[in-house]
């Protein structure tokens, strides 16, 4: 498939009106939308921003790739915009973005789609083509610069094995082994499409260059393509890992191994084959340790909260699967799932055997499993799953679960030390042997006789308390709830708190996770009544985003405020964080349970005590965002 079989005139946009990132966004988003290319216009443009948050796709050199892969997109498609003069779209280089690509996947993209929206991220690195893009006078132009560039490189693929390898995007190595050996890189981000590739590309460029022999490995949404060997690792001088997201690293123990975000690979390809050559990189030791050399500062991209995240969102679709189905059994009667009481229904009973005794149970295996993993990569995944199986099996709960897996991390860590000094003979069974026999045994013994006991105390302790809370306290439980979903939407303090309901779900207390929810509703739906009352607050750009804010905040992605609250935080994130207070307050105060941990307004049926009450609640909150941010706005001119 061809880049103009998904780039196609609806979707070109010659001159841009927009005049800042939030404004790009919108239009591009717009544009695929008028051609018909997105099912769900705001939920595409939700995931365009989450990427965004992760690191910016404005790449430099002028160019930004904003990206995502979701189910709100019908057709695989891609949107250019320019600005001749330039936008700001903090770029990575500091400097304004001119070309825009907004490339659209959707969730089934077959791997042809994606390979070719990758081979779009390669050519994008010719700067005589982004040139001739800038200057092309019409849409048709401009289709034919990139066709024919298209063309030019397929022309110079001499025989029809090496266009099948340029296909599956197996950049080849520059030249043939010298008795130094190869540079080897790994390239990944975390959607797969764009960065991965161009990283990649401008590695491979840059080495044929310098007349460094290289080879490269890319970690894309359609796999990993031109994987290392063990010989290639074995004859490397040393490894470039350009990565937002993990890769596997156990392979490369023993290796300099230069470890940096994949955004540096496109931007300082040269600086990174360089530090390469010299070796001028730390050891890897396995287990994400690497021994420093004086001087070399390290590279790795280690912390509680990356562990803590890999944890949650595998475990996610556990709880939100399971939770809803728990939910749905409510419906029927609080007690119909159970056998011996009068109100029991057997389709309850079936909802509950699913989504509770199965899917619910894995929660917490799973929690640890990944924490572990992310600490010491594979080795430490069996470990933590049985530390996370033994904390919900002994009553430890969800806590215990989170220490199981970062003990279960650190023990492989250090294990992977204390073996060592082994022999090289014996590598081949420390991942099948070793590890996995003492990983579980320590991390098993260490859980028995020290964790499961005082943490099941604690959880019973904290039931307890929350159960015993009077009408005053939870009042203030919902305020920290609620505002604490409305101070960084998405961040850190955002998961904190959606992380400790998902625990009181566990522990069998809905309520908190109820203020959780309608804390994170508010902000979007309350700066969507914000747009629609106060319209002279706002541009015509930002009036059109709050439109979509409604969708967003009925469907609990707090994310949507994200663009109004940096355009204007001293007055809009005040605004939001009380809002969201009010209504975790509310519905504490109305006694409202939230067995579900996401869905929005799609679960207020299920809740456990008033859904009016509920609504209320949140619509409560929304008003007080409103006219908070109505008040200390001031009136903006178009």
């Amino acid at each position: 498939m061809r880049i103009t079989e998904l780039l196609r005139k609806d979707t070109v946009i010659l001159d841009l009106t927009a005049s800042s990132k939030k404004q790009v966004i919108d239009e591009l988003c717009a544009k695929l939308d008028e051609a018909g290319r997105l099912n769900d216009l705001a939920e595409f443009k939700a995931a365009i921003l989450r990427r965004e948050e992760q690191s910016t796709t404005g790449i430099g050199e002028g160019i930004a790739i904003p990206h995502a892969k979701t189910s709100a997109v019908k057709t695989p498609a891609i949107a250019f915009g320019r600005a001749v003069e330039g936008i700001d779209y903090e770029a990575l280089d500091g400097q304004p973005s001119k070309l825009f690509f907004m490339i659209a996947a959707s969730e089934g993209a077959n791997n042809e789609h994606l390979e070719t929206l990758a081979r779009l991220s390669s050519l994008l690195m010719d700067t005589a083509v982004r040139e001739k893009l800038l200057e092309a006078p019409t849409e048709e132009d401009v289709l034919r610069v990139i066709d024919e560039k298209e063309r030019e490189l397929a022309g110079e693929e001499p025989d029809v094995s090496e266009k099948k390898q340029e296909v599956d995007r197996e950049p080849q190595e520059a030249t043939e082994a010298s008795p130094l050996g190869k540079v080897l890189a790994v390239t990944a981000c975390p959607t797969g499409i764009a960065h991965t590739y161009m990283a990649a590309d401008a590695l491979k460029a840059k080495a044929e260059e310098m007349g460094i022999p290289f080879k490269v490995e890319t970690n894309g949404s359609g796999g990993v393509k031109n994987r290392l060997t063990r010989q290639d690792i074995e004859n490397a001088t040393a490894i470039i890992v350009a990565a937002d997201r993990q890769v596997e690293m156990e392979r490369f123990a023993g290796k300099h191994v230069i470890q940096v975000p994949v955004a540096e690979g496109i931007r300082r390809p040269k600086e990174l084959l360089e530090q390469a050559v010299k070796q001028d990189a730390p050891v890897y030791r396995g287990g994400g340790s690497a021994e420093n050399r004086p001087g070399v500062p390290r590279q790795e991209r280690t912390g509680f909260y990356k562990h803590l995240m890999s944890g949650v969102s595998n475990m996610l679709p556990f709880v939100v699967g399971g939770g809803i189905l728990i939910a749905i059994s409510f419906l029927f009667g609080i007690h119909a799932a159970d056998p011996n009481d009068p109100s029991y229904n057997p389709i309850a009973g079936v909802l509950a055997e699913i989504g509770g005794k199965n899917a619910f149970a894995l929660m917490i295996p799973v929690l640890a499993a990944f924490i572990a993993m992310s600490i010491a990569d594979r080795p430490g995944f069996a470990p933590g799953m049985v530390g996370g199986l033994m904390a919900a099996t002994g009553g430890a709960g969800f806590l215990g679960g989170l220490i199981a897996g970062f003990l279960a991390g650190y023990l492989v860590v250090g294990l992977k030390k204390a073996f060592a000094g082994l022999p090289h003979a014996l590598d081949g069974i420390k991942s099948v042997l070793l590890y996995p026999l003492f990983g579980i045994l320590l991390t098993g013994l260490v859980m028995i006789y020290i964790v499961i006991d005082p943490v099941k105390a604690v959880n019973e302790g904290l039931t307890a308390w929350l159960s015993g809370m009077g009408t005053a306290n939870l009042v203030v439980l919902g305020l920290i709830l609620g505002g604490m979903m409305a101070i960084d939407m998405g961040g850190p303090i955002n998961k904190a708190a959606f992380t400790f309901g998902i625990a009181m779900i566990d522990a069998g207390n809905y309520a908190p996770h109820a203020a959780i929810m309608a804390g994170g509703m508010t902000p979007p739906l309350g700066l969507a009544l914000a747009t629609t009352f106060f319209k002279n607050r706002f541009t015509r750009a930002e009036r059109d985003a709050g439109k979509t804010c409604y969708i967003m905040g009925l469907s609990f992605i707090t994310e949507g405020a994200i663009p109004f609250a940096a355009a204007d935080p001293v007055r809009v994130i005040p605004s939001l964080i009380a809002g969201s207070a009010v209504a975790g307050a509310l519905a504490m105060i109305f006694g409202i349970g939230l067995p579900a941990p996401h869905g929005g307004i799609f679960v207020i049926p299920v809740v456990t005590g008033s859904a009016l009450l509920y609504l209320l609640a949140i619509i409560a909150g929304a008003v007080v965002t409103a006219l908070l941010v109505g008040l200390l706005k001031k009136p903006v001119k178009e």
